[in-house]
């Protein structure tokens, strides 16, 4: 069965041509918006949902703009609102060292250098300088990690495990 992992929300309509108003979920905006690509639109991943083609794609303020074969009026994608676009497992690519998809990190159980169980990783924020990790924790208030050498110290997808250095200042 094919994975799918959500790359955006389809927050409104934009203009009457069909145009969708996108808040992009996904590092890789140009390559998983270009036109041509295959996108699935769907209120769950596991939904059997519609299977949409990108036929145009543009930035306009936060949001990421976009047209789909065969939706050319504002009446054909109005049922979308709300909805999430996906991603095929198939059409993902290799990534770079120490680079990861939010699906990859997101659900991670996260450990000090001493093994100390943190927390577990819920939500992944891009600040434009580095990605924050945000580390929900038992009786605590969440753990803001920058997603910087000095304090992720190495990540262990096999065990869904990140281990961390908490520098002074971060866990006030």
């Amino acid at each position: 069965m094919t994975q799918w992992f959500n790359v955006g929300r389809l927050v409104n309509t934009h203009g009457v041509r069909g145009e969708v108003r996108v808040l992009a979920n996904t590092d890789f905006g140009e390559e998983r918006f270009a036109i041509g690509s295959q996108l699935k639109v769907a209120s769950r991943p596991e939904e059997k949902g519609t299977l949409l083609q990108v036929t145009s794609h543009r930035k306009h303020k936060n949001f990421d703009l976009l047209t789909f074969e065969g939706y050319t009026n504002m009446n054909d994608v109005e049922g979308f609102k709300g909805s999430y676009l996906y991603v095929s497992e198939k059409l993902l690519s290799e990534l770079d060292e120490h680079e990861f998809y939010y699906h990859e990190i997101i659900g991670c159980r996260v450990t000090d250098e001493e093994e100390n169980d943190l927390g577990t990783i819920t939500d992944i924020i891009e600040t434009g300088a580095n990605d924050v990790w945000v580390v929900q924790r038992s009786g605590k208030k969440d753990l803001l990690l920058p997603y910087i050498e000095q304090v992720v110290k190495e990540v262990d997808l096999e065990a869904s495990v990140v281990k961390v250095h908490v520098m002074e200042g971060l866990d006030d």
